[in-house]
C-alpha cells in the first residue's frame, strides 16, 4: 500500500487504484433500530459508485455519516486517507470544502437569485476570493450545467429540472474532488431525468469527479453507474455492473430491476 500526496490530500492507492473513500466496519443506530451494521465501502479515484436499496435500508444514513452529519456509534470512515470520525468540527469543515453535495430537492434559497446562491455558498469556502473571481467561479459553474441564461432568476421561476442544475452548479462551484448526488432524478420526467443523467457523465469527465450516486431510478443506475452496489440489512449484499445485477441468480437482486 501506497499513500500518494496531492495539494496536501492523502489518498490510498492499491493495486494501481486509488482509493478516495472508505467505511471500515461502520455501525448506526437510532435507539433499537441498528441502520448500518458493520458498513464497508471503498470508492476509487474518479468512480461514479451508485448505491441502491430499499427504503430504510441505510443508504441516506451512510451519505450523512460520511460528511459528518450524523455521528457514527463504531467504526471508521476515511476521506483521503483522513478518518473523520476523529476530527473536530474545524477540522471535519476542511474535508468537507472539498466535497459537493446535490441535495434531493435542490435545497436554493427562495429568497435569493439563482447568481446569490451560487456566491453565498462560494463566499462561505472560499472567503478570500474577490468579486471578480466570484464572478468567473458562477459563471463557470452555470456554464457546466448549461443554465447561464438563469443567473438572475429567482428558485420560483425555475422548473423541476432547472432547480437540479442550478443546485448542481452550487456543489460545482467549489471545486469539490467529490460530489455526492441525493436522489438526482427523483421528481423529473424522462426526458428531463436523461438530460441530468448525462450532465452527470459530463461533469465525471469534465472534472475527474469521484461521485456517490443513490437513486432509485434505474436508467439513471444504468447510464451513470461504473460500479452498481445494493444495499440489504445495513450491509452491502451485492455489487457489480448494472448487467451482472440485473441478470443474478439472487431473486432479491433481481426484483430490483423488474
Amino acid at each position: 500500500m501506497i499513500v500518494a500526496e496531492k495539494n496536501e490530500r492523502k489518498i490510498i492507492e492499491t493495486n494501481n487504484q486509488q482509493i478516495i473513500i472508505e467505511f471500515k466496519n461502520v455501525y448506526k443506530s437510532f435507539a433499537d433500530n441498528t441502520v448500518l451494521k458493520g458498513f464497508n465501502l471503498s470508492v476509487k479515484k474518479g468512480e461514479n459508485l451508485v448505491i441502491l436499496g430499499r427504503s430504510g435500508s441505510g443508504k441516506s444514513v451512510a451519505i450523512k455519516c460520511l460528511v459528518g452529519l450524523i455521528k457514527v456509534d463504531k467504526g471508521e470512515i476515511y476521506i483521503f486517507n483522513t478518518d473523520i470520525t476523529k476530527l473536530n468540527e474545524y477540522e471535519l469543515n476542511k474535508v468537507r470544502m472539498n466535497i459537493g453535495f446535490l441535495f434531493q430537492n435542490g435545497a436554493l434559497y427562495d429568497s435569493m437569485t439563482v447568481k446569490e446562491n451560487l456566491a453565498f455558498t462560494l463566499k462561505h469556502h472560499s472567503k478570500y476570493l474577490n468579486q471578480n473571481e466570484i464572478e468567473i467561479a458562477i459563471n463557470n459553474a452555470l456554464e457546466d450545467v448549461g443554465l447561464k441564461e438563469a443567473i438572475d432568476k429567482m428558485p420560483s421561476e425555475l422548473s423541476g429540472g432547472m432547480k437540479k442544475r442550478i443546485g448542481l452548479a452550487r456543489a460545482l462551484i467549489i471545486e469539490p474532488e467529490i460530489i455526492l448526488y441525493d436522489e438526482p432524478t427523483s421528481g423529473l420526467d424522462t426526458i428531463t431525468s436523461r438530460e441530468i443523467d448525462e450532465l452527470i457523465l459530463e461533469i465525471q469527465k469534465k472534472r475527474k469527479t469521484t461521485s456517490i450516486i443513490i437513486t432509485h431510478d434505474l436508467a439513471c443506475a444504468k447510464i451513470t453507474g461504473d460500479r452498481i452496489l445494493i444495499i440489504r440489512d445495513g450491509v452491502i449484499y451485492a455489487e457489480g455492473n448494472y448487467e451482472s445485477l440485473k441478470n443474478s441468480d439472487d431473486n432479491w437482486v433481481r426484483s430490483f430491476f423488474i
